[in-house]
């Protein structure tokens, strides 16, 4: 545990370096989240209008609940897409030498937004199915959505730069990046260490010494004003932590696609180390 802990501690560093040099990338995460909130917030008044969130609690879903998951998935997946295709194309601008811009991430993006909803269509129904086995499956189905949902992760891990770079098809683009991994780092693998692991450390971190105390003496005043002013603070405290770990995710991720088509790792982000050692035999 403390070993991955200090090579997912690594990894951020070296992430984090190229975030320095190019402090825009930022943007795309937060466009990301951005649109998430916008999304969920057009689809919440009809669910609410037809009393989807009650029959939702009561663990009653039907056929309407299930068609707007489906149109849901599709727009969230669709939108946070977007944002990580235009961040990666970005990234690797960068890991190759040159210095992106805002507008060359989005140009990026735009140019394969057939390819990108496509995916979110293909990325939605999984969802969808993977949820339905987790409702109506009983155990078993817990189970198989489970191991369904992490091999579904392993075998899109690079699908985004994939997408970015070789224009090529969704369907493709999945079994190309499943191929990218058995050929880079064998048949067999898991995740060696993780950006998400330090960054809910962070969070975990934050909320416990700043939040807790931060809540707690705005409480002791009985101001309402402060308590809400507290809970703000805390909310765009976790926040901020998540928007910059999911920046620092992209560019690592775009960093495994380049040494796993170019075998090239620039040296003043990424030691050879830690794009070799991103999995591990299971």
């Amino acid at each position: 545990m403390f070993e991955r802990l200090s090579r997912s501690w690594e990894l951020v560093k070296a992430s984090y370096a190229v975030l320095r040099a190019d402090k825009e990338l930022i943007v795309f995460p937060i466009v990301s989240l951005l649109g998430t909130i916008a999304v969920m917030i057009v689809f919440a008044i009809p669910m609410a209008l037809a009393g989807s969130f009650g029959r939702l609690a009561d663990n009653n879903t039907g056929i309407f609940e299930y068609a707007v998951a489906f149109l849901f998935y599709i727009v969230m997946y669709t939108v946070v897409i977007f944002s990580n295709a235009a961040l990666a194309g970005a990234a690797l601008i960068r890991l190759r030498g040159g210095d992106p811009t805002l507008a060359d991430g989005f140009r990026i993006a735009r140019e394969h937004l057939g390819q990108i909803v496509g995916y979110a269509v293909i990325a939605a129904t999984v969802g969808v199915v993977l949820r339905a086995l987790r409702e109506r499956g009983g155990l078993v189905g817990q189970i198989v959505a489970w191991i369904g949902g992490i091999a579904w992760n392993l075998a899109t891990y690079l699908v985004i730069p994939v997408l970015v770079v070789e224009n090529i098809g969704p369907i493709e683009a999945i079994r190309r990046s499943t191929d990218l991994l058995k050929r880079t780092w064998g048949e067999q693998i898991v995740g060696n260490f993780s950006i998400g692991l330090v960054f809910g450390l962070l969070t975990l971190a934050a909320i416990l010494l700043v939040g807790v105390p931060l809540i707690a003496l705005a409480a002791a005043t009985g101001s309402v004003v402060l308590i809400v002013l507290a809970i703000a603070i805390v909310v765009l405290l976790v926040a901020a932590i998540s928007l910059i770990g999911s920046a620092l995710n992209g560019i690592y991720v775009a960093a495994l696609y380049r040494f796993a088509t170019e075998n090239a790792v620039v040296d003043q982000y990424f030691s050879p180390e830690l794009v070799q050692g991103a999995f591990r035999p299971k």
